[in-house]
């Protein structure tokens, strides 16, 4: 095992192609943003970790590099992680998509991006517009509107 504390030169124990691990942290090559060894373990009121929910924020933070780069960190700093990391991941970073997903996202959505704000509705057909109602009769459509309209408020 490599004596961290002794190692006063950067000496980089674990990279990747966007982070560093070094004796005093986790950075990312690009920016320089960094986490120090003594928060990564961070937790919120929820139990869930910090540093995946505050990075999914990051524009320039791709999920996969910054995972591997955060296991090795946690690894090599004998931080304990639990079944609160991987959902902090999905939490910040989104849910595994499968055919759906967009090109170039690592095949994650975001949850910001399946999340609409109320603001945002959907267009609903005008009568004029002779759809045939999902429903018989079209019974039962305004009563299911009002539920619906209803559960969002």
């Amino acid at each position: 095992m490599i004596d961290l504390e002794a190692s006063s030169e950067e000496v980089v124990l674990f990279e990747n192609a966007d982070w560093r691990v070094i004796a005093d942290g986790l950075e990312h090559r690009g920016t320089g943003y960094f986490i120090a060894r003594d928060g990564l373990g961070r937790r919120s009121e929820t139990g869930l970790w910090e540093w995946p929910l505050h990075l999914a924020e990051k524009s320039w933070c791709s999920l996969r590099p910054f995972r591997e780069a955060f296991q090795a960190a946690a690894d090599l700093f004998d931080v304990e992680r639990d079944e609160a990391l991987a959902q902090s991941f999905v939490t910040g970073f989104g849910l595994r998509m499968g055919q759906g997903g967009q090109p170039g996202s690592e095949g994650f959505t975001k949850l910001a991006e399946l999340v609409r704000p109320k603001s945002i509705a959907r267009r609903r057909p005008a009568a004029s517009d002779n759809r045939p109602s999902p429903h018989r009769n079209g019974a039962g459509r305004k009563d299911e509107v009002e539920m619906v309209r209803a559960a969002l408020s």
